[in-house]
């Protein structure tokens, strides 16, 4: 029995000692503070590199900076008005910022979706916003949206072709008329087509033709006019020569197929052609869009920034819109996707000497002297339908090697002009 007991007291003092020198469990730490959360929906930066780069190297810096986040997504123009009408009608607004196009920004600011930032932008004075493209981010003297990312087309050539240039010709002055005879050599030297559009329906063949059209002087969008049909004409003579890539009808972006060589030649946006461009700037040769009799015509755009009405937080957004509008992060933002112009006049002295500069100099050119047009898609039914009329006379004339008869060009006019909205 007594040693039962010595051995219970043993017991006894080994718990006591174990609890004396056991910590005592701290007190549940508060939860962390949520952070304030901006909704930032956006048309803009669409390509999965463009969207790494701008969270990145953009967005994040701000959030660190404000301990904030920026919720940061990708929305078409179409769902980004649909999503803003049901939370405008049913007083439930979400999304704090939006990025339109400027052919969309008019259905917002009718609709009353959008702030007013007309005496708030009067406050920024060490930026001027190009004046390029005011008559969309502006109605009735009052600013709505603030621009970004403005954009032209460019030339871009891969420097094999520079073999079958034609003669007299340079590239920062050659015409419409040269670069069809420079498609139609490669295609007779190398037996097939270098030249790159994008064939799929409903890309951006409308804004390719639509610059040609503009140097020869038809509208936007126009196909029967004189000018138009000397634009067609141009593009005659490289689909008779057999002179685009021979997948043309699958191309949806000449990115890769000039990045992969398929393509020697292309007209197209000017980040996109940035984007191959800076990729291997030996490889390539950089120039504005070729000139018509008129000038260097060119499809322009730009989206712009707007703060939705009812937004939760206005106030960060202000200051979110003010940091991304800066001279410097303008330049940082176009620079880093593909060769965006900055419509910032004070960016420009920003810009240095690397290969992606050059592309935003050239674009600046074009969209500073040539004869630009804007994209008027809120006039129509559907743009996507209006793209097509051009894309079927793409296919059933161009591509197939036929002549251009005005016949089919007023009937491509009448498809384009049933589009139009009615009211």
């Amino acid at each position: 029995m007594k040693k039962v007991s010595i051995l219970m007291l043993i017991a006894v003092l080994g718990v006591s000692l174990l609890t004396a020198f056991t910590p005592a469990t701290p007190a549940e730490a508060p939860p962390e503070q949520v952070k304030q959360t901006l909704v930032f929906s956006s048309r803009l930066f669409s390509p999965p590199q463009e969207q790494e780069y701008f969270i990145n190297e953009i967005i994040k810096p701000f959030e660190e900076e404000h301990g904030v986040i920026v919720n940061f997504q990708i929305i078409d123009d179409q769902t980004l008005l649909d999503r803003a009408a049901v939370q405008q009608s049913t007083n439930h607004v979400t999304t704090d910022i939006v990025v339109a196009h400027n052919s969309r920004m008019a259905e917002w600011i009718e609709a009353g979706w959008v702030e007013d930032m007309t005496e708030v932008v009067a406050g920024w004075t060490d930026r001027t916003f190009s004046t390029a493209f005011e008559g969309q981010t502006h109605m009735d003297g009052s600013q709505y949206f603030l621009p970004v990312g403005a954009d032209v087309y460019l030339l871009l050539a891969n420097n094999k072709a520079l073999d079958y240039l034609p003669a007299g010709a340079e590239l920062d002055t050659i015409t419409w008329e040269q670069y069809a005879e420079w498609g139609a050599a490669v295609a007779a030297g190398e037996g097939e087509g270098k030249v790159c559009i994008t064939g799929i329906p409903a890309k951006s063949w409308i804004y390719m033709f639509g610059g040609t059209g503009l140097s020869y002087g038809a509208g936007f969008p126009d196909v029967n006019s004189e000018g138009a049909m000397e634009a067609w004409k141009v593009w005659e003579t490289i689909g008779k020569a057999g002179g685009f890539v021979p997948t043309v009808l699958n191309i949806d972006s000449c990115v890769d197929p000039m990045m992969r060589e398929e393509s020697w030649l292309t007209v197209f946006h000017n980040a996109r052609a940035g984007q191959v461009y800076a990729s291997n700037e030996t490889a390539f040769t950089l120039a504005p869009a070729p000139t018509g009799p008129v000038g260097t015509g060119s499809i322009a755009g730009v989206s712009g920034y707007a703060i939705m009405k009812g937004s939760a937080n206005y106030d960060l957004a202000l200051q979110f819109l003010e940091y991304l509008t800066r001279p410097d992060i303008q330049v940082k933002i176009a620079k880093g996707t593909g060769g965006f112009i900055p419509p910032v006049e004070e960016a420009l002295e920003f810009l240095g000497n690397e290969a992606i500069d050059e592309v935003i100099n050239k674009a600046v050119l074009v969209l500073e002297n040539g004869v630009v047009s804007g994209v008027p898609a809120g006039d129509y039914q559907d743009w996507g339908a209006v793209k097509q009329c051009y894309d079927d006379i793409f296919e059933d004339t161009i591509l197939a090697g036929a002549d251009v008869t005005q016949a089919r060009l007023d009937e491509g006019q009448t498809c384009v002009e049933d589009l139009l909205k009615t009211e």
